[in-house]
Order: C-alpha cells, then structure tokens, then sequence
C-alpha cells in the first residue's frame, strides 16, 4: 500500500484520496493530452532535485525498472529514506507557497508527484523490515518510523497547503471540475481535516506527539511478536510427533536440524502449530505447544506487549478525543463502508448466536467421541476424529492433492479463465529478488504486459508470521502509465532436498485468498495512485471471493493432482469435502470474531484499559466465550490491530466483505457456470479495476443489481438464515 493510497492518521506516511480524473480542463483533446498537460504544469511547480542516494534512483532495467535489491542494505535503506524525506519536504513547501492559485494540476496532481523517491525507498522499507526482519533492518525500523511519522504529520499540519487543497475542493463545482474531480479533491480535503488539517497549532504540537508515540509504540510490539514466534518447542523423540502426516513430521525435522537441535522442533508460528494441533496424538504435548503459541507478548519478558498495547490505546483514545471523536472507532470508521460502530456490531451479533450456538454441538460431539472435557487444545484434533467418523473425510487424504507448486499453477488459471490473465515464470537473475527463495513472473492480460508477481513462500528467521500480499509500485496513468509490481508471501516450512510441500485445503484457500488481493492490483485501471486504496472493509472481499475456486471442478481436474499418481481428486471425495463444507464453522466463526469483538470492544472504551489480559477476559466473558476456543489472535499478538492503526477498529472487516464474496459466489453458482465470462468480466471491471473511483457500496448494486444479501453468508457458513 503506497504513500498515496492510504491516508494513515498520523502514521508514517501521509497518503491522499483521490479518483482518476483527466485534470482540471474541460475544453478538447484528448484525454491522454489532457494528463499530459496537468502532469506538466505539476512538475513545473515542483523544484528540480537530483537525489544522491542509491536507493532513491528512479528503477532501471526491463519491466518498467525493478527493485535493486541486490544492492540493498540496511545502511543504505537508512541514507535513502533520510534524504527522501528532506526531498519531499522541499516538494511539499513548493506546492504549498506556491503564488499562483489553486488548481487540480498544480496541486492535486503535483501532490501525486511529491515523494515519489522516497515511495521508491518506502517500498524497499517494508520488505527488508516484514520478510528479512534481521538486527540491521530493525534497527533502521526503530529509528526511522517515528522520523517518518514526523514527516507525515508535517504535510497534513501544512496549512497553507490545506488553504490550497480546500480551495479546490470548496470550487469544485464553479470550476465545473468532473465527478472523479470533485471526488478526489473532496476525498483529499475530508482526509486531511479528518486527521488534524484544521486543529490550532498547540492541537497539532498534540497530535503530532502522539502519532510519534504511536509510531514508536509500534515498531516495539511488531519486533516484540516476531521474536517471540523466533521460539520453538523441541520434540526429543518420535512418540511425541505420533499421529502427524509425514509431510509435517519431515518439515519438524528439517526445522529442528536448522536450528541445531535434536529430534523435530514445532515452530511457534501458525503454519507449524495448527498440524500439530490438529494430528498430534500426544495431548500433554499439545498443550505445552498451544500454551506456548497463544501466550505469544503475554509471558512477562522481554518480549512482552501488554504495557505497550496499554501505552497504544491510550494515545489512540487522546487523539480520538482531540479529533472530535468519541473514541478511537468512531474516529476510524469515517471512511468505511460501514461507518459506524454500531452499523458493524450489528452485523457481528447477527452471526455471534448462531456460531455459539454451533460450537456447543461441535463440543457434544467431540466429548462423546474423547470420552473428556474438551481443551482448547483438543479442539482440532478432536474435531478430526469427528469429520472421520461423520464424513468419512481425513484432512490427510486432501494433502497429496495439495502440492505448492501445483495449488499455485490452478491459481494462475483461475485467473486466465476468469480475467485473461497469464502468468509466465521468469528465468532466475532476470531481475534482482531479495532472497533467493524468491519467484518472478511477468503477467498479461489478454496478451499486453501489466506488471512482475513475486512469490516468497517459506518461513525463515525475522520474517513476519501469516500471509499477505503487497505492491512495490501500484498502476498508474497520470504520469505515463505504470505497471504493477506485487506479491504474495507465505510462512511455508521449506522441505529438503526435492520432496514435495504439501499443504491443506485451509492453506491453498489461504493462498487463493492472497492471489486475489493480487489480481485486485493486476486489475487496476485508475489514473492516480490513490485510488488503489479502497475502504478497509471492502479491500477484503476482491481476496475472500477467490478462494471459492480452490474447488471447482476444472482448478481440481486441471491442477490439484495427486502429486505422486498424477490423478485429480476423485469425485467421491470432493463429495465428502462438500457434504462436510460447514463442519467446524462454529469453531472458525468464533475464533475469527471473538477477535473482531474484542478489538472493537477495546477501541469504543472512553476510559481505556490499563490491564489488558484483564480487559481481554472480561470482554469475553461479556460476550460468553465458550470455554473451549481461544481468539484466533489474542491481544498480545495482534498485529493486525498493533503495528499499525490499519486493521484496528476493523478486524469486522473480513465479516463485512464476507457478505459480498458470498453474494458474489452464489451470483455465479446460480448462473450455472462457477467461471460465467459475463460475470467475471463484470466483476473485473466494476469491483477490480476501478479501485475507489466511485463509491463502493453503488459499485456493488452496479455489479449485482441491488445490495449484498446477508443470508448468503449464513448459507456458506450453514447457520439458519432466518
């Protein structure tokens, strides 16, 4: 997510909303000439500077210019981001004083340009701290995210260029600007008021220290977690890895040799824990494992996070306060689609009963079957027997279907057949990656380039725990037409040698779901950068949607083959898959939105808490947690809602998009064709390519032909819909 795509409050680096728009003229010409135009007269206010650091250099070679990431390091991201940071200061004071007045070209458009080198670094920032993660790039983060928050805050606090964005904004209609005009320039100026444009210079000396304190704050708890997912739990001898698939036994292995130790070594991260979990025999180990996992920042060490969570709620409660706002959720929500607290409590509350509900039969199967009270530690590997016994259906018999390499060539094809994408392996040293785990393919569509798609699947030290996707440079037009540079990135246990990786069915959904955010990006047509953010609860469900097709009769046939026999999956087990699609949705229900309660609960306090397991216990217990399930992220660990202000107040968002991408998937499945060219070529158009041109919520009834339909959600996860 770049600079211009994400207005983060008071975080690092300002970013502004915008729409495409063909600039401020409304005579003739073309529109191509018309951009050409406004992007001239941007540039002529801005002051020519020739960066001097390596990495501020605008990017060379094939594709548009790559990366050089093998000429980065830590001191050198350092040098870069301190001078590009001193270049769009100058950039930002030149727009700002400059004497003519206000137009779309020579501010709107030339805020588009402003710290373009310095995105080139930023983008480079966020890889070497997420998927390196080593001491040096630490450091760099600890020392240069409050400085880049600073730097943020400088723009938005500058008044005289607020005067000139709201002038544009205000005169919108006199200047008869377009609708996308009016847009981004309305979006521009909400933006900025929204995060402290209009505060009086002591209420931004405030908000300024405390969006320092916040970035700070940050920093810590992200390196905190991480190290603490640095930790593993030795298993000595085999008895104790009895019951795990042999893929997850050679993986325990191999990870215990990397780190010179005996026996098999379970990784405190998710993609190792949850097969133990699910397939360990040994109940006493699979506790000491989950103990360890969900007590991640809540051990009282060094790594702990509860006094820094403590530290981050209050700042965010203080700035809501100085915004005008009740809380840090109401503060957030204003550029949701869902608005306001409430309006996502709601939404929450109509599938909390049911879910509970649920778990309550899952948990009266799984005590007949254990013959014992159910632990949170049982709950997986228990609720395996039970899908043997109701369904006749292993997770381990899925596996073999379930090759990396294969999971991702379906993935490709889903997009060629839904999109006409195409996805074409680069040779090894076409172009610079910054690991050698790392994969390149050129994309098309329909034949004409768009962009490179990086792959980095495997776990290693430093690396940040889950999966997403990012962009090292969005598409854009309003300058030339830039191409795409994303990637998708996972926390596989790499095996030895050439053995195969196979992954479950959970875990090539996982990465449909990640591919989707992708081809979001691929599909991008808006003419200025910031318009490839969308609403943090709409970004959700152009990724959620995709992973619907894991399963689909021709992605199976084609791709997802046994990896030794080379057959695909028989029908009479995609069958049973099917008979059992809701099993277990009241435990992924409730520990998915516990968490999601919780954050909100935590972000609508006027008094925030101090004692956070305190907090988190009894919000729980205000909510009637059933005993037996764990929040998928607890507190201490929550990165979605602590290393940045991005998913806080928000983790409802993945239920929010839920109910589109259900809506969406049944809109297909009615047509009689899961790949309905029609469809999906709608789709690309109207949800994927026009980023946030217009609203979000009439780009659905656009795409649909009314609103989404919340029993669909209910429907997938098989709870009444009445």
């Amino acid at each position: 997510m770049h600079r211009r795509q994400l207005l983060v409050a008071g975080g690092s680096l300002l970013a502004l909303s915008a729409c495409a728009s063909n600039g401020m003229s409304m005579g003739g010409g073309s529109p191509g000439a018309t951009l050409e135009a406004d992007a001239a007269a941007a540039r002529a206010v801005l002051p020519a500077q020739t960066p001097r650091a390596e990495l501020l250099q605008a990017w060379t070679g094939p594709y548009g210019g790559t990366p050089p990431w093998d000429r980065v390091t830590a001191a050198k991201l350092r040098e870069a981001l301190l001078e590009g940071i001193e270049l769009q200061r100058a950039e930002i004071q030149a727009i700002a004083n400059n004497p003519a007045p206000p137009t779309f070209a020579n501010t709107l458009v030339a805020l588009q340009m402003a710290g373009e080198p310095l995105d080139r670094a930023g983008s480079i920032y966020g890889v070497m701290t997420s998927n390196i993660g080593s001491d040096d790039y630490n450091a760099v983060d600890t020392e240069l995210s409050p400085l880049l928050s600073a730097a943020g805050d400088e723009i938005t606090f500058n008044e005289k260029l607020f005067v000139r964005i709201k002038a544009v904004a205000d005169g919108a209609a006199a200047a008869g600007l377009t609708a996308e005009q009016t847009r981004l320039a309305e979006r521009s100026r909400d933006a900025f008021v929204r995060n402290g444009a209009a505060l009086n210079p002591a209420g931004k000396a405030e908000l300024g220290r405390i969006n320092t304190a916040l970035a700070n704050a940050f920093t810590a708890f992200s390196q905190k977690v991480v190290a603490d997912e640095n930790t593993w739990t030795v298993i000595p001898n085999e008895a104790g890895v009895a019951g795990l698939p042999d893929s997850n036994k050679a993986a325990a292995a191999a990870a215990a040799r990397s780190r010179n130790v005996e026996g098999w070594a379970i990784v405190n991260t998710r993609s190792s824990v949850d097969p133990f979990l699910s397939f360990a025999d040994d109940r006493g180990l699979r506790e000491v494992v989950w103990r360890k996992f969900v007590n991640r920042g809540d051990n009282g060490d060094a790594n702990d996070t509860n006094a820094i969570i403590a530290e981050i709620v209050k700042l965010r409660q203080e700035r809501a306060r100085l915004l005008g706002f009740g809380n840090h959720a109401e503060w957030r929500m204003q550029d949701t689609m869902a608005k306001t607290p409430q309006a996502a409590m709601d939404l929450m509350n109509r599938v909390w009963a049911p879910a509970k509900a649920r778990v309550a039969e899952e948990v009266a199967d799984m005590r007949a079957l254990a013959g014992h009270d159910i632990e949170p530690w049982d709950y997986l590997y228990y609720a395996e027997k039970v899908r043997k016994q109701k369904y006749d259906l292993d997770q381990n018999e899925l596996k073999p279907y379930f090759e990396l390499n294969n999971v991702r060539a379906g993935s490709f094809e889903m997009a060629r057949r839904l999109y006409g994408f195409t996805f074409e392996k680069l040779a090894p040293g076409t172009v610079s990656v910054f690991h050698p785990d790392v994969t390149v393919y050129e994309v098309k569509d329909a034949g004409r380039p768009v962009g490179l798609y990086y792959t980095d699947d495997y776990a290693r030290a430093g690396k940040r725990s889950g999966a997403w996707m990012t962009t090292y440079r969005s598409h854009s037009t309003y300058d030339g037409d830039k191409n795409t540079l994303g990637s998708n990135n996972n926390n596989f246990i790499k095996a030895e040698g050439a053995e195969p990786i196979l992954i479950s069915l959970d875990d090539a959904e996982t990465m449909f779901h990640e591919f989707g955010h992708a081809l979001h990006a691929f599909s991008s047509k808006v003419t200025y950068p910031a318009l490839g953010g969308t609403p943090r609860d709409y970004v959700e469900y152009p990724s959620q949607v995709h992973e619907h097709w894991v399963l689909s009769r021709p992605i199976l046939d084609g791709y997802m083959k046994h990896y030794r026999t080379g057959e695909p999956m028989p029908q009479a087990l995609v069958d049973k898959i099917e008979a059992a699609a809701t099993f277990n949705q009241g435990y992924a229900t409730v520990s998915y939105l516990s968490s999601a309660l919780v954050d909100m609960d935590l972000h609508t306090q006027t008094t925030p808490p101090t004692d956070i397991d305190a907090f988190e216990r009894e919000s729980l217990a205000r909510y009637g947690m059933p005993k037996e399930i764990v929040m998928r992220h607890r507190l201490p660990q929550f990165n979605h809602l602590f290393t940045s202000d991005s998913y806080s107040a928000g983790y409802y968002s993945y239920l929010w998009s839920e109910v589109m991408d259900a809506d969406t998937w049944a809109y297909f499945e009615e047509s009689g064709d899961v790949f309905n060219p029609d469809i999906a070529s709608r789709y690309k158009a109207i949800i994927l390519a026009e980023g946030n041109t217009t609203d979000r919520a009439e780009a659905y009834r656009r795409f649909r032909g009314r609103d989404p339909d919340v029993s669909a959600l209910l429907k997938v996860r098989g709870f009444p819909t009445s």
